[in-house]
């Protein structure tokens, strides 16, 4: 087993658990809705030429000046991803979005989210919520960085880690992970099945999961829809509340390059040009909506407006 993982500052230094970005409290509010940031661990090493096979360095030269250093080191090539969950409370309910990595999972071909033990539990009540309290968890699609905290092992077995909560997922996107789990698909790594079998699996038959076809509400604040690309089911999360926006937006964003250059999709995205044209109406809807992205691997201020810039897309960061 390993130990809790490191963190990373915005100049590329490693620190252990006594990281300050580890107890920095990122939260604010959406209309009467509020929105507190929960970290689990960070995806390191990646250069965004493998992560994004269209990425062009002369193109993404002007803007570096803002991409460096939190999301993008020029110099190495590497783009900067952390992994984290946002809890959501409104009047009625409170609501983890993605659930991040887990501890003890078998990932084997993914060191960084194999055997973790890290504190994110620990982390969770250190901003006054227990696993108790969450209603809902929402799913923006069945990958390992975001499935993980689902289950928790307790006396070997794979759990439900919030036991009054329900699970929403897609069915497109449950089906087509059950498929690719069970089905005899070649090429699908064996991450992934551990990923369906400890993290997904449990909570189909705890009778936790809520499946839905098409759109899915909750209440007056919640409406999620179908953006698929990254994987067949992934979804977009709509937040709205006292006529103000937000969008929860899982991967159909990774890094903030993918805002002017919203054409270029991660190597991992299960088909590239479906997940461009979800980005483009992910990004349209927050500019027509001045919608607060809520992205779950953007570093360092995290979250941000879209802007139309001369017909392509800018950020203005923060609340």
């Amino acid at each position: 087993m390993k130990p809790d993982v490191q963190c990373r500052n915005s100049s590329g230094n490693v620190h252990g658990l006594n990281c300050p970005a580890l107890d920095h409290i990122v939260r604010g509010r959406v209309g009467a809705v509020e929105i507190t940031r929960l970290f689990d661990t960070s995806l390191l090493g990646e250069t965004a030429q493998t992560w994004l096979p269209d990425f062009d360095r002369q193109r993404v030269e002007a803007h570096e000046h803002w991409l460096a250093p939190n999301h993008y080191d020029p110099e190495s090539g590497r783009i900067f991803m952390p992994v984290h969950s946002w809890i959501v409370r409104t009047y009625k309910h409170t609501i983890l979005i993605d659930s991040c990595v887990g501890n003890h999972k078998e990932r084997p071909g993914i060191p960084e989210m194999h055997q973790l033990n890290t504190h994110y539990l620990k982390r969770m009540k250190s901003l006054g919520v227990d696993p108790e309290d969450i209603d809902f968890v929402m799913c923006s699609h069945l990958h390992a960085d975001h499935t993980g905290w689902n289950t928790r092992l307790v006396n070997g077995t794979w759990v439900p880690t919030f036991p009054n909560a329900k699970y929403v997922m897609s069915q497109i996107e449950h089906d087509h992970a059950e498929r690719l789990a069970h089905g005899n698909v070649p090429g699908v790594p064996a991450w992934f099945t551990h990923m369906y079998n400890d993290s997904v699996l449990p909570i189909i038959e705890a009778g936790q999961a809520v499946l839905f076809d098409d759109t899915f509400e909750l209440d007056d604040t919640f409406i999620i829809r179908h953006a698929p690309g990254h994987s067949a089911g992934h979804v977009r999360i709509e937040l709205s509340s006292n006529d103000e926006h937000g969008v929860f937006c899982g991967d159909i964003l990774h890094s903030p390059i993918q805002i002017p250059f919203w054409q270029w999709s991660s190597r991992v995205c299960e088909n590239p040009a479906q997940a461009a044209q979800s980005r483009h109406d992910l990004l349209s809807f927050c500019v027509e909506n001045n919608a607060l992205l809520l992205p779950g691997h953007f570093e360092d201020p995290y979250i941000g407006r879209i802007v139309d810039e001369a017909g392509t897309f800018g950020i203005r960061f923060g609340w």
